[in-house]
């Protein structure tokens, strides 16, 4: 009997030196570092060039990079005005993959598929991603855009861009740890869609503007978005049993719990967590979080022996709503950090591409015969 591996599940495409996963175990690393000293030591900034070279920065290499995203921050006229002509009430995400289509058209380098090419247009949609985004929330908030500055870390810079004032040290340094632990997630499907289309010998802006299409559905990003959806319908603590005992019973799926690759704790919730808390304690707003450990603690009693337990979106929520962030937005901030993976993947593949032609196993009909128009009913 033929086998098929459902979704792709444990098919092996190709070899990366960037992110290695183990579900079982609760383990993410990024060129053989844990994800955990990744948070606690490094930047956005440090992690995005690790990436794209496959190996730590020196400090001069790290210096000239950083310089580099400052120096790209802007985006063309023609950008701006084509995000404060779009539609009210636009899907952010629509208004990104938009944004970032037509920002390649400004580019005089974007059909150049040459591993430098690809890795200068990679810096400037790093550095451009977070300028697109805060621009597009500000326009459909009726606000006047906000110009980068080049004295603001990547972070730092987002926040100031997004609300029009210099975040505190501390909120960008929240950010940054945020944008950290969704820099890269190996093989998921918008990283698989940016190689699949990069394998034809794409130009990086397509392959990027493909990615973004994947991010879109709600399978792959948006769940931090419903966790925020969750914990209004739960409303406080005390409604937090009875809430995830019904829909557990009901064999509803319970949002930002469980995960197609980890069968124990998603290692990006621990940190996540602890920032989580952190920051409720200080800002006064306890009852999300409170909402949110009830809601964990009733999951692994129930369910957790099955190795469903809290992944990156049950706490990432909270985190970017204390900073100002929207839940419309959620999605797109994902996108902010994982520009890094999706470039680093395609200019690592590229390196030993290979056209992706995978097969489908055919049970239609066979030897069939056409039948007239008029013959059929």
């Amino acid at each position: 009997m033929t086998m098929i591996a459902k979704g792709l599940e444990g098919v092996l495409f190709t070899e990366s030196k960037l992110t290695f996963i183990n579900g079982a175990e609760g383990v993410l690393t990024h060129l053989g570092i844990p994800i955990q000293e990744w948070a606690e030591k490094s930047t956005f900034e440090e992690l995005s060039l690790a990436l794209l070279d496959a190996e730590l920065p020196t400090a001069e290499e790290l210096a000239r990079f950083d310089a580099e995203l400052k120096a790209n921050r802007a985006i063309p006229r023609e950008v701006e005005d084509l995000i404060r002509n779009m539609p009210k009430g636009v899907n952010p995400m629509q208004a990104l993959r938009t944004a970032v289509s037509y920002l390649g058209l400004t580019d005089a380098e974007s059909e150049d598929v040459t591993p430098e090419a690809r890795r200068a247009i990679s810096i400037r949609l790093i550095a451009q991603f977070a300028t697109i985004i805060a621009a597009i929330n500000r326009v459909q908030e009726g606000q006047d855009i906000v110009a980068p500055r080049a004295d603001l870390t990547h972070a730092g810079n987002y926040l100031y861009m997004l609300n029009g004032k210099e975040p505190t040290a501390e909120q960008a340094r929240l950010f940054d740890i945020a944008l950290i632990l969704h820099a890269d997630h190996g093989m998921n499907a918008s990283t698989f869609t940016a190689i699949a289309t990069s394998s034809t010998i794409s130009d990086m802006y397509s392959c990027i503007v493909s990615a973004i299409g994947a991010l879109k559905g709600p399978l792959h990003g948006g769940a931090n978005e419903q966790v925020m959806v969750m914990l209004d319908e739960v409303g406080s603590p005390e409604n937090a049993v009875d809430y995830i005992t019904d829909k557990l019973n009901r064999k509803e799926k319970i949002m930002g719990v469980g995960h197609r690759v980890y069968k124990n704790f998603d290692p990006r919730s621990r940190v996540l967590r602890d920032y989580a808390a952190h920051v409720a304690g200080k800002e006064g707003k306890s009852n999300y979080y409170q909402i949110l450990e009830t809601i964990e603690k009733t999951v692994v009693d129930r369910i957790g022996d099955r190795g469903i337990y809290p992944n990156v979106d049950f706490y990432s929520g909270t985190v970017y709503a204390d900073l100002g962030i929207k839940k419309e937005y959620f999605t797109p901030i994902f996108a902010l950090a994982r520009i890094s993976g999706w470039c680093a993947s395609v200019i690592e593949y590229s390196k030993n591409n290979r056209l992706l032609r995978p097969d489908a196993y055919y049970i239609g009909q066979k030897n069939a015969r056409y039948v007239d128009l008029k013959d059929r009913k």
